[in-house]
């Protein structure tokens, strides 16, 4: 099809596929290395993190089920190094699994079985975010100049964010959530509504991003327990307040 020629905007990007099924990375590595993008493969843990040292990968598509170390354990590995986009591969109704993944930084993830394709249409969303000029890709476009509110301080240009002067360790769907809200405080979002706009998805689970505005308060409220700027919207979703609510006497 003369769509499946266009070429991908971060063609070069190198992709470490790790998973112990043969198979499993072969097909992905294929499918990946037609979309343009350089291939590492792993079969473990210990080689996954071994290939990542030796050449830092734009973005790790990551087997959960591993022997001797599982998925999480390299994802915490390789997030503590440096901020690499993470996509894990999680077997179908393992739902805590999941969860756990997206806890410990992975930015999505795609259930077995699941279609190559759609595999590489997620790591093209990834990439998107963090290679926008890769081979001749046109720059994802940010309104000028920095993002301010309740102390937090966001360029979407530099990705850089900051509370009270302090940078904020970010994965790259948690900076693109809080973005959002910054640009459009006060107004309330439903999960579906922010799958669409921050992750680009018109469908996917919806538990993704009930966890990123779990792990984003973490980060920018000062009681993540009782946030005042993330605020849930009961029967909505959820409403960035830039000033933070007027504490409840009676809470």
């Amino acid at each position: 099809m003369e769509q499946q020629q266009q070429p991908y905007p971060q063609a070069g990007a190198r992709v470490l596929v790790v998973d112990d099924d043969p198979t499993v990375a072969e097909v992905v590595s294929g499918y990946l290395d037609r979309a343009g993008y350089v291939v590492d493969r792993a079969g473990d843990g210990p080689d996954a993190l071994a290939r990542a040292a030796a050449h830092r990968p734009d973005l790790v598509v990551l087997d959960l089920m591993l022997p001797g170390m599982d998925g999480l354990e390299v994802c915490r590995r390789i997030r503590g190094e440096a901020p690499v986009p993470v996509i894990m591969l999680t077997a179908r109704g393992d739902e805590d699994d999941r969860i756990l993944g997206l806890e410990v930084g992975a930015d999505d993830y795609v259930t077995k079985p699941f279609s190559p394709r759609e595999l590489v249409l997620r790591v093209q969303s990834v990439l998107r975010r963090t290679l926008p000029a890769r081979a001749g890709g046109t720059p994802v476009a940010h309104p000028a100049g920095t993002l301010r509110a309740a102390g937090l301080s966001v360029d979407p240009a530099a990705r850089r964010a900051l509370k009270d002067d302090a940078e904020l360790a970010l994965t790259i769907r948690e900076f693109d959530l809080l973005a959002f809200f910054l640009r459009h405080p006060g107004r309330a979002f439903s999960r579906e509504d922010l799958m669409r706009e921050v992750w680009g998805w018109d469908f996917g689970d919806l538990s993704t991003v009930t966890v990123h505005v779990r792990r984003l308060r973490g980060k920018v409220e000062d009681d993540p327990a009782r946030p005042r700027l993330i605020q849930t919207v009961w029967g909505v979703g959820y409403r960035f307040d830039s000033a933070g609510p007027s504490p409840d006497p009676e809470a």
